[in-house]
């Protein structure tokens, strides 16, 4: 038999030729999801000896991440800013940035939580959960165009007990919301990439992730025209609208924010330092 330690090596060296980020990391965790037990649980299993059966529950996955389908579609799940969620085909993976616009939504709502959230092209459902569980008393709103994406955002919101404050309607963005509904606060993580990033994009995301999430004009733009032009008609009196952006759309949005009446207009940097996120209120 082959012990633990030997398996994690030959996976990861497998990975590693197959062009895998972080192979040690991705077999571990493939290991460990094959095998039920938690990361950490596996060093201290190192010289554990597995049986042909085990074996054959850790292969197929290892061969699925070689074949560059997503660490979290094989698993089946993302943490998710304190909720878990299923991930698959239907929906943009949650990404690590887009979790820490929750922690700066949550920070500019420290003293007066929103009664009322929207979140736009809510996909997996990941912005509008994690701010519903963060907000017991607020009532929220997800919208996204695609059928497949909002179905699995209902799945989510069933498994985490959230269907009674989260509405969840197909819309292309603001058009299917009944008018007179105001907002304290509007999130989006729109499609932005440019025709050129999306062409850089590794394996995981171009053949496995839906392409109207990623962008949806050469330059990343559209989704944000709608938004920037629309958003203040959704929100209440110095309600806030917080935008997961591209890099380089800054200069661009601030004038467009500034030019429909937003206020309070701030560029937000992510953890690694670039201007990922911009904030804007609606005048009073």
């Amino acid at each position: 038999m082959t012990s633990l330690l030997e398996v994690l090596q030959k996976s990861a060296a497998f990975l590693e030729r197959k062009g895998v980020e972080h192979p040690r990391l991705n077999a571990e965790l493939l290991a460990g999801h094959a095998l039920g037990l938690p990361r950490m649980q596996l060093y201290l299993q190192f010289e554990r000896l597995l049986p042909e059966s085990e074996l054959e529950l850790i292969r197929p996955l290892i061969l699925r991440r070689s074949q560059r389908e997503p660490l979290q579609h094989i698993i089946g799940s993302v943490e998710f800013a304190g909720v878990t969620l299923k991930v698959d085909r239907r929906a943009l993976i949650p990404r690590p940035e887009t979790e820490y616009l929750v922690e700066l939504v949550g920070a500019a709502f420290a003293s007066n939580p929103p009664a009322t959230v929207l979140d736009l092209g809510t996909g997996s459902g990941a912005l509008a959960l994690a701010l519903a569980a963060k907000w017991p008393g607020a009532e929220v709103w997800a919208t996204d165009i695609s059928e497949e994406a909002l179905t699995l955002a209902k799945e989510n919101c069933a498994a985490l007990a959230l269907e009674g404050r989260v509405k969840v309607l197909q819309s292309d963005w603001f058009t299917a919301l009944p008018r007179g509904q105001g907002f304290d606060l509007i999130v989006a993580n729109p499609p932005y990439l440019t025709a050129e990033e999306v062409a850089a994009t590794q394996p995981e995301v171009q053949d496995h992730e839906p392409a109207i999430a990623l962008s949806t004009a050469a330059d990343g733009m559209d989704a944000f025209k709608c938004l920037v032009a629309e958003g203040r008609d959704w929100l209440k009196p110095a309600g806030l609208m917080a935008l997961e952006t591209g890099i380089a759309q800054h200069p661009a949005l601030v004038a467009g924010l500034a030019e429909a009446g937003f206020v309070a207009i701030e560029s937000r940097a992510d953890l690694t330092g670039r201007d990922r996120f911009l904030f804007a209120r609606n005048s009073v």
